[in-house]
């Protein structure tokens, strides 16, 4: 059941992770402007990582391995855990290296003690979770230092997306509803759990339907830059990735 009403509450019949980790998920970033798309996101996390003495990394509900496989390439020992073992079809080669490790287990039960990781990350997720405040107290919980996660927002051009969710469907086919949110909400949600947000930022000011459509690397990539040249990306973009740090 989903239901979409003014305070945009959202059920879903199964984890969402079990989707993202899916071939067709992963069809959403096929292609140049896919690539391009992961490499800003994986840019930011890595250099949010590389600011603090962290090494090891659980990774909740990714088992889509945009980011276990740059976390596992750079050197971080990362754990992925998923709600399904569906969820690691993608990243089992590693997985079978040895490379990273993968367990099957609720999400917002998460089966270790507290600050077990240096750090956390989810990406991918928050915005398809009903009960997004349960995620991110687990998120915190076992987290030694940080978590990084992202989140679309609608202190953006994305405040239009729930009317135009319909064109956006059918211009992707496999896009899903989402929930939008307010910085401070998160950033509350946060400091109860003993953790402040470090560092903010968005990853683009033009919609992902916009350059998927577009369908050339080097026109979303020059448009980008000059939206971020002028400020524009880091006041109104869309996702946030943001990294929390526990303040005890």
């Amino acid at each position: 059941m989903i239901s979409l009403g003014q305070k945009q509450e959202v059920w879903f019949t199964e984890p969402a992770d079990i989707e993202t980790a899916s071939d067709d998920y992963a069809s959403r970033f096929a292609g140049q402007v896919g690539e391009w798309m992961l490499n800003i996101q994986e840019s930011i996390v890595l250099c949010f990582l590389r600011q603090g003495n962290i090494s090891t990394v659980l990774d909740v509900g990714g088992g889509h391995g945009q980011l276990a496989v740059p976390l596992c390439r750079e050197g971080f020992a990362v754990t992925v855990v998923g709600s399904a073992d569906s969820c690691s079809r993608r990243i089992n080669g590693m997985i079978d290296s040895g490379i990273c490790r993968f367990q099957v287990a609720d999400l917002l039960q998460l089966p270790y003690p507290a600050k077990s990781f240096d750090a956390v990350v989810c990406f991918r997720l928050l915005t398809h979770c009903d009960r997004w405040q349960i995620l991110i107290s687990e998120l915190c919980r076992v987290a030694r230092t940080t978590v990084i996660i992202d989140y679309p927002t609608s202190q953006s051009v994305n405040f239009a997306a729930q009317k135009l969710f319909g064109a956006k469907k059918r211009l992707e086919g496999n896009t899903r509803t989402f929930r939008l949110f307010r910085h401070d909400e998160i950033k509350k949600e946060f400091a109860a759990h003993g953790f402040s947000i470090e560092t903010r930022e968005s990853q683009f000011l033009l919609p992902m339907v916009l350059h998927r459509q577009l369908k050339c690397r080097r026109l979303s990539a020059w448009l980008e830059t000059k939206c971020k040249h002028y400020g524009l990306t880091q006041r109104w973009g869309s996702p946030i990735i943001i990294k929390a740090v526990r303040k005890d």
